[in-house]
Formats: structure tokens, C-alpha cells, sequence
């Protein structure tokens, strides 16, 4: 019986249509060429092979796409894009600028929302999430006590995982969404073992991303772990909350894991005008011109691609235009600043107001149906509370990390991974059916009700 039961569960797992966006997850962990440039890596072209795939499963099972909501909360985003691809400055700029913005926004979210058919597939890329969080963690924090890293403050200390020196914020990426949803997991209604085990994974990956020295990741790992406990109930808050400042202080004060220059990097996230390192006066100045290209360009802003080509014209002198990497296998290298680390001003700077209200309109969109759906999860009887977490956590997360980042760089295609599962959890998740489904675990088999 219980051979009969695993060879069933794992034919099962055959024919699980995420299987390919696992995949898009996995390659992220490969490593990267440290001559290499921070562009679109293996993971972008799988995600379009997941498209791809998508289509053909649809045309051959005579699907209807999306639902009208989805298909108009999803497709929100492709009017402001239009607008901005016919004004920038090439041709070639728009069209390449309005590929990028609809694969990260529309195209991939779409696919995978569509290939998730129930909870137990929304838990195996939350699992995926965790697990390449968990490996390039390990890396990162291997490079800080081999001093392998990317270079900080002069010292090769900065745990950048596989992603190297030219894409810094990478591993830090990876690691904070992957506690989010280990966090989600362990503050579900699963089993004891489940939230066990996704509880240490959270505790764990809080050491990495305290040496990836990331501000903005810090600030939104934060504040989403902040209001998925709020979400889950106030009584396990301050429990979960109680349990974190103990791990944070034996981390930090008892094991003394960086803790001066941790406690350096903390105090230059507010520090503006009293004598800001470079990085903040770069990240400021470029806000400046964002906006000042808006004010010139207020309805349909420069066009897509157009933030590197009008920088310089609205930049201040004190703008260096350049960042230093070394480290992580990579020799010296000056890295041009090319956007101005903020979601909501490059969108603004380049696709004016238009383009702001659209894409921005369909994130407020997903995070009140995702709410919505959560409010209900937490219901007595109810199931899917840690989907609803989850969900409403990434969301959260990337909203409050654009304050501090734009798409760019291999580990961007993670985001349209996690709009995906955001989007089928607002749009679709809320409302499934009860289905029982056996999920392998290790060599044992568990029926898992994917609600």
C-alpha cells in the first residue's frame, strides 16, 4: 500500500504544471560569470519558455485565459507601457524596455498564476522559494567568514551568494523573500512538522541577510514580517516577535556577527544630511532628477530606457555616475548607474503619470483582493491562512523594497515569480475547492488538503 501510495504521489508530482517554474527558481542558483554583466540570465530565458508552455497547455486544453478581473488587473500595466515604448528616445530602447516590463509585470505573473492549480502547488514554490533562499544563504555566509565576499568598506566581507559582485543586491533579494515565506509557512495552520521546520528556516536566513549589509532589504524584510504577524493575530506576535530579538541578540551580541559595522550600516539609513556616505548621495541625487524629469515630462515621461540617457542633464555635480565592485571572483570594476534605485521614480521619470497609475493601480489592485482573501482564510474553518501570508507578505515586500529598487539584474525575474503567486492568490486561490492531495516528503508520503 505505501509503495503503491508513493509511486502514485510521485507520478503525481510528474504531471505538476509548476514543475517548470520551479525550474525558472533553481536556475537562479547557478552561479554567475564574475566577468559577466548584471543583465537577464538563464532563469529570463526559462521564463519565457514557461510562457511558451503556458500558451501550448491552454490552446490544447481549450482554456479560457483569464478571468475578466485578472485579465484586466494584470493587463492594467500595458497602457502605460505603450505610451511610454512610442516616446523613448530609439526605437529599439522602447521595444526592448517594454519587453523587459512585460515579462517581469504581465507575461510571467499571467503564466505562472494559470499553471498553479491548488494550494498544494502554491506551497511547492513557497517550499522553492525557501530552499534557494537556504543555499544561497550558505553561501553567503561562507564568503563572510572566508572573506570571500564582494568587497565592503574595503574588506571582501559581503555576502553576495552566486550572484557575485555585480549584482549585490541578488542574495540579499533571494534571502528576504525567502524568509517572508518561511515565516508565512510557519504562522499557517499546517502541520506541527511543516511549521517547524519553516520557523528554523526563518530564523536561519536571518544571518545572511544581515551580512548582505542591504538597507532596503533589511527595511522591507522587516516591515512585511512586521504585518504578516499583525495578519496572523496579535497573540502569536509578540511570541514570534519575542523569539526573534532573542536570536537576533545571540547572533549579533553573543556570536558578535559584524556587529560594528552592522551597526554603522544601520545608522546611515536615515543619515542624509549629516555627512551621508557616497551611496546615499548618489541614491538622492538621482531621486532628484527622477523627479525633475517628471516635472518636465509630466503625463508620459521620457519613454522607456530614457532614465540613462537624460541623467546627466538633471543630475547635480555631486552625482558620481559610477559604483565600485571587487570581490566574489571578480577583479575591480566601475559599474555606471543607470536608474535611480527606486521603483515608483523610474516608473514616474520614464513612463510619466499615466504609466504611474497603471502599474501602481494594479499592485493596489492585488494587494486588496489578496487582503480580502485573506480576511476570509482567517475565518473559523477556513483553510490557506499560510497561502494568504504568504501571498499578501511578497507583495508587501516588493512594494516596500521599490522604495529602495527597481527591476534589473538576473535575480529580476524573481519578481514576476512572486506577482504570480500574489495574483493567483487575489484573483483565483481564495476561492478553490478542497483537494486532497498526496505530497511526498523525504521517503514518506503525507495527504496534504491544498486549500
Amino acid at each position: 500500500m505505501s509503495l503503491a501510495l508513493t509511486s502514485l504521489a510521485r507520478r503525481g508530482a510528474l504531471r505538476t504544471p509548476v514543475l517548470p517554474v520551479v525550474a525558472v527558481l533553481t536556475l537562479l542558483a547557478l552561479p554567475l560569470s564574475p566577468s559577466g554583466d548584471a543583465g537577464p540570465g538563464p532563469a529570463d530565458a526559462m521564463s519565457g519558455l514557461v510562457v511558451l508552455y503556458c500558451a501550448i497547455r491552454l490552446v490544447r486544453d481549450r482554456r479560457r485565459a483569464l478571468s475578466r478581473t485578472a485579465a484586466v488587473v494584470l493587463g492594467l500595466p500595458v497602457v502605460g507601457l505603450a505610451l511610454a515604448a512610442t516616446g523613448s528616445y530609439s526605437p529599439g530602447a522602447g521595444i526592448a524596455g517594454m519587453g523587459r516590463y512585460l515579462q517581469i509585470f504581465v507575461l510571467v505573473p499571467a503564466a505562472v498564476m494559470l499553471l498553479i492549480r491548488d494550494r498544494g502547488d502554491f506551497r511547492l514554490l513557497t517550499w522553492t522559494f525557501v530552499g534557494i533562499a537556504v543555499l544561497q544563504g550558505a553561501v553567503g555566509v561562507h564568503q563572510y567568514v572566508t572573506r570571500t565576499g564582494a568587497s565592503y568598506q574595503g574588506e571582501p566581507i559581503r555576502a553576495v551568494g552566486t550572484f557575485g559582485a555585480q549584482d549585490v543586491m541578488g542574495m540579499a533579494t533571494v534571502v528576504g523573500i525567502g524568509l517572508v515565506c518561511a515565516l508565512g509557512l510557519a504562522l499557517g495552520r499546517t502541520s506541527v512538522r511543516q511549521r517547524g521546520v519553516a520557523a528554523v528556516c526563518a530564523l536561519a536566513l536571518l544571518l545572511p541577510l544581515a551580512l548582505s549589509f542591504s538597507r532596503g532589504a533589511w527595511i522591507a524584510t522587516a516591515v512585511t514580517c512586521a504585518a504578516q504577524l499583525v495578519l496572523a493575530g496579535l497573540r502569536r506576535a509578540l511570541k514570534v516577535a519575542a523569539v526573534a530579538v532573542a536570536a537576533g541578540m545571540v547572533l549579533v551580541g553573543g556570536l558578535g556577527v559584524g556587529t560594528a559595522m552592522l551597526q554603522e550600516r544601520i545608522g546611515s539609513i536615515g543619515q542624509v544630511a549629516d555627512a551621508p556616505d557616497q551611496s546615499v548621495v548618489d541614491r538622492y541625487t538621482m531621486w532628484a532628477a527622477a523627479t525633475d524629469m517628471w516635472r518636465e515630462h509630466p503625463l508620459t515621461g521620457v519613454g522607456l530606457k530614457g532614465f540613462p540617457e537624460y541623467r546627466d542633464g538633471y543630475a547635480s555635480p555631486a552625482l558620481s555616475s559610477f559604483s565600485d565592485t571587487e570581490g566574489a571572483g571578480a577583479g575591480y570594476r566601475r559599474q555606471p548607474l543607470l536608474s535611480p534605485h527606486n521603483m515608483y521614480l523610474l516608473v514616474l521619470s520614464e513612463q510619466g503619470l499615466i504609466g504611474m497609475l497603471a502599474l501602481v493601480g494594479s499592485w493596489l489592485a492585488l494587494l486588496v483582493c489578496g487582503l480580502r482573501a485573506l480576511v476570509r482564510a482567517r475565518g473559523p474553518g477556513a483553510h490557506g491562512l499560510d497561502c494568504a501570508l504568504v501571498a499578501c507578505g511578497l507583495l508587501v515586500w516588493k512594494l516596500t523594497d521599490f522604495v529602495y529598487a527597481d527591476i534589473g539584474g538576473p535575480s529580476t525575474v524573481l519578481t514576476a515569480v512572486c506577482f504570480g503567486l500574489v495574483a493567483w492568490w487575489a484573483l483565483a486561490g481564495s476561492g478553490e475547492a478542497e483537494a486532497v492531495t498526496p505530497v511526498v516528503v523525504g521517503d514518506s508520503v503525507e495527504k496534504a488538503v491544498a486549500r
